[in-house]
């Protein structure tokens, strides 16, 4: 019962501290807006801040297989700040499963959810992202019939990465590479270990302006 009521007080001290962020990073945005007004007050100069791309993981490792996809869609509230929403795909196959030899497990992890992007450097930036994913486990046993599992499990990734170049809102295209950690303490998570410690998730990936402009628009130099 102790663990249980530890494990609540973490999470909601972990949706706290997330909650936190998220105000604050509001508090940025609109404290910028004003500095911005002039440039969004042509009509449909809002869709000149949406963007698209995603990310692509693919490894071999110890048996393991993956291969994953994570398409993102969003809106640059300010020349410091993306929000955006995210849908996930990930496959894994892994062969000697639990160290039983050609024990296999196939896992498909599907889900989505926001992230917020905080960029104090054109070339640095802070992540937050809420997820839910739907997880769903065929084992296959060297003896007995196949088992299929279906579970759900919610996370809260915190970390940062480094881009080629994030040259304000509506900028040009660019890549990015992170490297992100799921504090929710679910045990459930597709990114923590058995135990429910988290394991380092590296994600690579573009991000593409939809109506970027080519007359001087990405104001920002640092």
């Amino acid at each position: 019962m102790k663990k249980i009521i530890s494990v609540m007080f973490f999470r909601l001290s972990v949706l706290r501290s997330f909650v936190s962020v998220v105000l604050i990073v509001v508090t940025i945005a609109m404290s910028t807006l004003p500095l911005q007004a002039q440039d969004e007050r042509e009509p449909g100069a809002w869709k000149k801040n949406l963007f698209t791309g995603g990310s692509v993981s693919f490894g071999i490792f110890n048996n393991t297989f993956l291969i994953g996809a994570n398409p993102v869609f969003g809106y640059s509230i300010t020349d410091y700040v993306d929000a955006a929403l995210v849908v996930n795909y990930t496959y894994n196959s892994i062969r000697d499963y639990n160290g039983i030899f050609n024990n296999k497990l196939r896992q498909s992890t599907y889900g989505g959810g926001g992230l917020v992007r905080i960029y104090p450097m054109r070339s640095i930036f802070f992540q937050g992202q809420l997820e839910h994913n739907f997880i769903r486990q065929r084992s296959i046993p060297v003896l007995g019939p196949p088992e299929v599992r279906t579970i759900d499990a919610g996370s809260v990734l915190v970390g940062g990465g480094y881009t080629t170049g994030r040259f304000g809102k509506g900028g040009a295209p660019f890549y990015y590479l992170s490297i992100l950690f799921d504090v929710s303490g679910n045990l459930y998570s597709p990114y923590t270990d058995a135990f429910g410690r988290s394991v380092p998730l590296f994600r690579g990936g573009v991000q593409i302006p939809l109506f970027q402009e080519n007359s001087g628009r990405g104001r920002f130099f640092r």
